[in-house]
């Protein structure tokens, strides 16, 4: 009895020493729930669980993203294979391993691929988060895990859609975090999710005359989304629908996620 209970205690003592190595690392512990999807993945698919994982309090940095293609000179925009990543491709940088005096390194990183923000992740022993993760902490605002009927707090984000990309982003973790302690899901810049394509149903569907599926795509999408006035919600999947693994834009970024240790 007593092996068990030190046996306990040390497992107990080493989910706490992860937990703290994981919020050290600026990462926000999110407990799991359910997740009422903008699209549903079928008509019997409108609840989806996520589990419990951690995702970092702030998106990836300029400075943060340049220590990582100083260490990995493969992802350096002169080096880089151009199935990876476009030719805008960190091309706000002074050089491939500069950023200039333009340019703050405390900002979000953008101007990145799919893959490139995947490998970031992968090298710090992550993952971009998935698109469900993503938005169930989106759903969050400063008070509620779940602010999804909040009319003002909708509005808030659309507006923010609205406004056009600045040309200097302030630094990140200058806006209060959300009810899991994560800064800037809205406002700052869009970001890579790991499935980033898999809202909207591919080409070969669309053209299948049977399939149930071809009602997501042009206007007859919105009869089957669950909230058909949450125009913020559908923006973001119609933005990510429209990229390609190796497009940058200037106001792309990404931050990562981590799945919850199992002791």
């Amino acid at each position: 009895m007593r092996l068990l209970l030190l046996a306990a205690i040390c497992i107990g003592q080493f989910g706490l020493i992860l937990a703290a190595q994981s919020a050290e690392k600026g990462m926000a512990y999110v407990v799991g729930g359910i997740l009422k999807p903008f699209y549903p993945p079928s008509p019997k698919e409108r609840e989806i669980p996520v589990h419990t994982f951690w995702m970092n309090k702030f998106p990836v940095t300029e400075a943060q993203f340049l220590q990582f293609v100083k260490k990995n000179p493969q992802w350096r925009r002169d080096h880089i294979k151009r199935i990876f990543a476009d030719k805008q491709y960190l091309s706000h940088w002074v050089t491939p391993i500069s950023l200039g005096n333009k340019i703050n390194g405390e900002q979000p990183v953008t101007q990145v691929s799919w893959f490139a923000a995947k490998a970031y992740c992968e090298s710090e022993g992550k993952r971009l988060p998935t698109e469900n993760e993503w938005e169930y902490v989106a759903g969050a605002s400063d008070k509620k895990p779940d602010a999804r009927k909040d009319l003002e707090w909708r509005n808030r984000i659309l507006d923010w859609y609205t406004k056009p990309t600045p040309s200097v982003f302030p630094k990140v973790g200058q806006s209060p975090p959300n009810y899991w302690g994560v800064y800037y899901l809205h406002g700052l810049v869009w970001e890579w999710v790991l499935d980033f394509n898999s809202s909207l149903v591919s080409s070969d569907n669309r053209e299948n005359a049977t399939s149930p599926d071809k009602n997501r795509f042009c206007g007859a999408g919105a009869l089957v989304a669950t909230e058909k006035d949450d125009y913020a919600s559908f923006m973001r999947i119609a933005f990510r629908t429209s990229l390609k693994a190796h497009y940058t834009t200037s106001s792309l970024g990404f931050r990562c996620a981590q799945d919850e240790k199992k002791s």
